[in-house]
């Protein structure tokens, strides 16, 4: 099989120059004399190309492994972080940094960051401020994606964001008693609790009641009484914003087991776009968090941190949400 990877020697022959002047423009090793206009040419060779160094030539001159760590929180690895994680795998691999994916325990992170060596951290809402000033003071890079939405990371989930837009389209379709079915499983909170706050606000916003909250268990009998206990009210509630796509399949089979047709007695909005979303009886309209591009923006800030030679671009630092409008509306 062959290698494509291009190498420092395609480089030195495309700027015309020795590979051990690639060499030291791309370390930008001192006491070097090299001109302005080689040294531009060198980088616009390796810009042009796409070339990086191999990772396994990197761990002999720094003491790093190379691989870029991921921390995760300890909870459910929701559908939009597994699309995040896959495409950011896929473009860090193509720099020739594997990623390694740690689920955050009781380990000592600044020890596992020692013990790893990793050419960079990437944190996923895992690490409290005392720790990521302590992974910091390692010396290693250090990337923060905020998936609860919070801002004061790098990157953020804007979860908010997704919760308003599910309570928009449902009061955009008259709907005035809105409801929300939440995750029973206590680990969803770091994902819950920002969707359930934009819902809140966006119902405040246009003058509409208090949603309505109810956990919606993955069994039939336990989900239609959670539906039961939405519908037999004074104003009984005729749309629901679903914590995710499970969620919103469960409460589909409730409503077909109470005989409620759907989207006329009850409305459905979910979020993440699964394939068990696109092809539920009947599909499910949702709130998709573009995946894809955010792994591929997580992959560029980490790699504007290793390789500031390679000029890339300043990516986004906000997941794009769409809704997308299938049979439950």
């Amino acid at each position: 099989m062959s290698d494509d990877r291009v190498t420092s020697r395609d480089v030195a022959r495309a700027a015309g120059v020795s590979q051990s002047t690639v060499s030291y423009v791309l370390n930008r090793t001192p006491g070097q004399s090299i001109s302005d206009a080689t040294r531009e040419r060198v980088l616009s060779a390796a810009a042009e190309l796409g070339y990086t160094p191999s990772a396994a030539a990197k761990a002999l001159r720094s003491g790093s492994s190379g691989d870029v760590l991921v921390l995760l929180a300890d909870g459910p690895i929701e559908a939009v972080l597994i699309g995040v994680l896959q495409t950011f795998g896929e473009a860090l691999t193509r720099y020739g940094h594997p990623v390694v994916v740690h689920r955050r325990t009781a380990h000592d992170v600044v020890a596992l960051v020692r013990d790893v060596r990793p050419a960079a951290v990437v944190d996923l809402s895992c690490l409290t401020p005392e720790e990521r000033a302590a992974v910091a003071a390692t010396g290693t890079p250090l990337v923060g994606m905020a998936l609860d939405g919070a801002h004061d990371r790098t990157m953020h989930i804007p979860q908010d964001r997704v919760g308003a837009l599910q309570a928009a389209h449902l009061a955009d379709r008259g709907h005035t008693r809105i409801g929300y079915g939440a995750s029973s499983d206590p680990r969803s909170e770091l994902f819950m609790r920002g969707r359930l706050a934009g819902v809140r606000r966006e119902c405040a916003a246009r003058g509409l009641p208090e949603p309505v909250v109810v956990d919606v268990p993955l069994f039939p009998d336990a989900a239609r009484r959670s539906l039961e206990r939405l519908r037999q009210r004074d104003q009984p509630v005729t749309a629901v914003c679903a914590y995710d796509g499970e969620v919103a399949l469960a409460l589909v089979a409730a409503a077909r087991g109470l005989g409620l047709r759907i989207p006329r007695d009850l409305a459905l909005v979910a979020v993440d776009d699964e394939p068990l979303v696109r092809l539920a009886l009947p599909p499910i309209t949702t709130v998709r968090i573009r995946t894809r591009e955010m792994g591929t923006a997580l992959a560029q800030h980490v790699m504007r941190r290793l390789a500031p030679e390679l000029g890339l671009p300043e990516p986004d630092d906000e997941a794009s949400v769409v809704l997308v409008q299938r049979a439950t509306t």
